[in-house]
C-alpha cells in the first residue's frame, strides 16, 4: 500500500500545532507522548517508503512525487506545493526522523524539571517538520519555506532559557548572522527566475547546462549566492561565529541543530544543486577551499576550549568543513555519507555530554570534571563510541569510512590536491587530539563533582542505539584492501555523479594506512599531554596562542570592530534625521486629529444634537444650490 510523502513531514507538524494549541492544558505524560510519538511514526513511515523506494522505484531511475496544491502562479511563473522523494532526500529524510526521535525519546527524561516542556517539544517538533520541507521540497522556493522555517526555530531554541541575557544573545546573533547568507541565497533564487522564469529544481538542472556554458559568468554569480546561503546556515568560514554561542540552549537542541537539522542545510542545498557547481568550477573550488579552512579554524578552536558543549560544536564546524572539502572536489557520495555518520555520532555526543552536564548540577567546565569512567559506566562508553567515531579510528568505527573516502578523494580526484589532502588528514590529527583529551578530562583521573543521580533508561537507550550506529553505520560502504562494499554511493548513483579519479586507485589503501595512522599518533599524544601530562604539556602550552584559538581566532572581535560597533555609531548620529522628523511630525498630525475629534465625543445629548441639526442644515444648503 503506497504512503504519501506528504505524511512525513505533516505528522510533525501536527504534533506541533497539538502542543502549541492544547500543551498549556495537557499533562506532562501526554505532551511527551505527543511529543515523541508523531515524530516516531514519521520515522516508520520513512523506512517503509524507503524499502519501498529502493525495491522498485530506484532501480528504474524514477522518484516519488506529490503535488498537495498550487501555491500561486504569476506572469508564467508557477510555485506549487510540492514534494519530490529520491536517494539524496530519502538519506536526509531518514537521518532527520530516525536521530530526531531519539533526541525527543531523551528529552522526555531530560528536560522533565523545565517549566516550558510543552513548548520546548512543541518548537522541536517543528524543527523537524521544517527540516523535512526542505528537504523534500521539489522546488527552490517551498525549500526557501524550510530554510527559513529551521531559522526561526533556532532561535526559539536557541533562546529558550529566555529569561537569561546571554541565552537571549545568542538567539539574537544565530538569527541575525544566518541572515547574512539568506539574503545571498534570495538574491540568487531571483537571478534563477530571472533565467528560467522557475524555481522547480529538476527543470532548472535540466536547463542550466543548456542554456550556461560551463565558467559562465552568471553560472558562477549564481553559485556563489547559493554558497553564501550554505555557508550561514552550515556555519562555515567566514559566517562560523554563530554556532559555538548557539550552545546556549538545552542540549538535545544542540543534538538536533548539530546532527539533523540547521546546520546540514547548507550540505545539502550544494549537494541537490550540484548541476550548478559544475558549471562553475571555480566556485566548486572555492567550496573545497573553504572547507579545508574552516576545518583547520575549528580544530585548532575546539583543543583550546573549556565548555564541553562548546568544544562538540567546534567540532561540528570542523566535520562540516569535511563535508564542504568532499562537495568541493566532487565526491558528493562521500560527503553526504559523512552526513549520515556524523549525525549518528556527533547526537551521541551532544547527549552523552547533556547527561554529564545535567547529572553534574549544570557544570559545563571540563577542568571541574573527572573520574566518571566508573560512576557513569554507560555515558562513558557510548561518549567513548562517540569519540572514537569522530577522531575516526580505523576499522571498528564508522567514522573511519566517511572520513577515509573524503580523504582520499581531496587528494586522488580531478578537482583535488595535495594541499587539500594535507588540510585533511592535519584535521584529522586534531580531531584525534581535542576528541580524546575530553574522554581523559571528563572521565579518567579524580573525580571533582560527583552526579546528582544515575542517568534513567530514556537517557541510555537512545546513547545505546547511537552508539551502536556509530560503530555499524560504516559497513554499508567500507573499502579495505581485502574487500570493497559501497551500497551507500550505489543508492545515490542515480542522482549525484560519480567521482572522477586522476589517480591511481591501487593507492588507496596506502592513504588508508596514512590516515589510520594520524589519527592514532593524535589519540596517543592526547594520552601523553592529558592523562600521563608529561611535562612536554606545559612547554607546548603558548597562553597568547592559545587564548588565539581559544577566542575563535579573533573573528568575533573582527565583527564587532568592522561592523557591529560602527554600525552602532552611524545610527546615533543619524538618529535625528529629516526621515526621523518627518516620521514624528506626520505622528503628531495624527494625534492632532485624534484630540480634535475627541472633544466632539463629549457626552453631551444637546452638543451632539446641535451638531447634528447644523450638519443637517449645511447638507441642505448645499443641495439647494445644486
Amino acid at each position: 500500500m503506497a504512503v504519501n510523502i506528504g505524511v512525513i513531514p505533516a505528522l510533525p507538524l501536527l504534533a506541533f500545532i497539538i502542543l502549541v494549541l492544547f500543551g498549556g492544558q495537557l499533562k506532562k505524560k501526554l505532551t511527551a507522548l505527543t511529543g515523541v510519538v508523531f515524530t516516531a511514526i514519521s520515522a516508520l513511515i520513512t523506512i517503509i517508503i524507503g524499502i519501498q523506494y529502493i525495491s522498485t522505484i530506484l532501480p528504474s531511475g524514477g522518484n516519488i512525487s506529490s503535488k498537495l496544491w498550487q501555491w500561486f502562479s504569476a506572469g508564467g511563473f508557477v510555485a506549487d506545493v510540492a514534494l519530490r522523494l529520491d536517494a539524496l532526500s530519502l538519506v536526509f529524510c531518514f537521518v532527520i526522523t530516525f536521530v530526531g526521535f531519539l533526541i525527543l525519546l531523551y528529552s522526555v527524561e531530560f528536560m522533565a524539571g523545565d517549566e516550558g516542556y510543552s513548548r520546548f517539544f512543541a518548537y522541536m517538533n517543528l524543527f523537524i517538520g521544517s527540516m523535512l520541507i526542505l528537504v523534500l521540497a521539489d522546488n527552490l522556493l517551498l525549500l526557501y519555506l524550510g530554510w527559513e522555517a529551521v531559522g526561526l526555530c533556532s532561535y526559539l531554541l536557541i533562546g529558550f532559557w529566555y529569561r537569561d541575557p546571554v541565552n537571549i544573545t545568542a538567539a539574537n546573533k544565530a538569527f541575525i548572522v544566518t541572515r547574512i547568507g539568506d539574503t545571498a541565497m534570495i538574491i540568487g533564487l531571483f537571478l534563477l527566475v530571472f533565467n528560467f522564469n522557475t524555481l522547480n529544481i529538476q527543470e532548472l538542472l535540466t536547463k542550466a547546462p543548456i542554456k550556461w556554458a560551463q565558467g559562465s559568468p552568471v553560472a558562477i554569480a549564481a553559485a556563489l549566492l547559493l554558497l553564501g546561503g550554505a555557508l550561514g546556515k552550515s556555519a562555515q568560514f567566514p559566517l562560523q561565529t554563530w554556532l559555538p554561542d548557539a550552545m546556549a540552549g538545552p542540549s538535545p537542541v544542540s543534538a538536533l541543530i548539530h546532527a539533523a537539522t540547521m546546520v546540514t542545510a547548507g550540505v545539502y542545498l550544494i549537494a541537490r544543486t550540484h548541476v550548478l557547481f559544475e558549471l562553475a568550477p571555480m566556485v566548486q573550488t572555492l567550496v573545497a577551499v573553504i572547507g579545508a579552512v574552516t576545518l583547520l579554524i575549528a580544530g585548532f578552536s575546539a583543543l583550546t576550549q573549556h565548555d564541553l558543549k562548546r568544544i562538540l560544536a567546534y567540532s561540528t564546524i570542523s566535520q562540516i568543513g569535511y563535508m564542504f572539502l568532499a562537495l568541493g572536489v566532487g565526491a558528493w557520495q562521500a560527503g553526504i555519507f559523512h552526513f549520515m555518520i556524523h549525525a549518528f555520532f556527533k547526537a551521541l555526543l551532544f547527549l552523552a555530554g547533556g547527561a554529564v552536564i545535567l547529572l553534574l548540577h549544570e557544570e559545563h567546565d571540563i577542568f571541574k570534571m573527572g573520574g566518571l569512567k566508573r560512576i557513569m559506566p554507560v555515558v562513558f562508553f557510548t561518549f567513548f563510541v562517540g569519540s572514537a567515531s569522530l577522531s575516526a579510528l580505523p576499522i571498528v568505527t564508522a567514522g573511519f569510512y566517511s572520513k577515509d573516502a573524503i580523504l582520499w578523494y581531496s587528494f586522488s580526484s580531478s578537482n583535488g590536491n595535495t594541499w587539500l589532502w594535507v588540510a585533511g588528514i592535519v584535521g584529522a590529527f586534531i580531531t584525534a587530539l581535542y576528541s580524546f583529551r575530553l574522554i581523559f578530562m571528563v572521565f579518567y583521573g579524580e573525580a571533582k563533582i560527583l552526579p546528582s543521580r544515575p542517568a534513567g533508561n530514556l537517557i541510555k537507550v537512545p546513547l545505546i542505539i547511537l552508539a551502536i550506529l556509530s560503530v555499524i553505520g560504516g559497513f554499508i560502504e567500507f573499502s579495505l584492501p581485502v574487500g570493497h562494499l559501497h551500497l551507500f554511493s550505489s543508492l545515490l548513483s542515480k542522482i549525484l555523479p560519480p567521482t572522477i579519479l586522476i589517480r591511481d586507485d591501487s593507492s588507496e589503501p596506502l592513504f588508508q594506512i596514512i590516515s589510520s595512522i594520524i589519527s592514532l599518533l593524535g589519540v596517543y599524544l592526547a594520552y601523553l599531554l592529558f592523562l600521563k601530562k608529561i611535562p612536554l604539556a606545559e612547554k607546548l602550552s603558548n597562553e597568547k596562542i592559545a587564548g588565539f584559538f581559544y577566542r575563535g581566532w579573533g573573528f568575533d572581535w573582527f565583527y564587532d570592530h568592522a561592523f557591529t560597533k560602527p554600525y552602532v555609531w552611524l545610527a546615533k548620529i543619524n538618529k535625528n534625521d529629516f526621515t526621523d522628523y518627518f516620521n514624528k511630525g506626520l505622528a503628531q498630525l495624527t494625534l492632532l486629529f485624534n484630540r480634535s475629534l475627541g472633544t466632539t465625543q463629549n457626552g453631551k445629548l444637546r452638543f451632539y444634537i446641535m451638531a447634528i441639526t447644523i450638519g443637517i442644515a449645511l447638507i441642505l444648503t448645499y443641495m439647494m444650490q445644486i
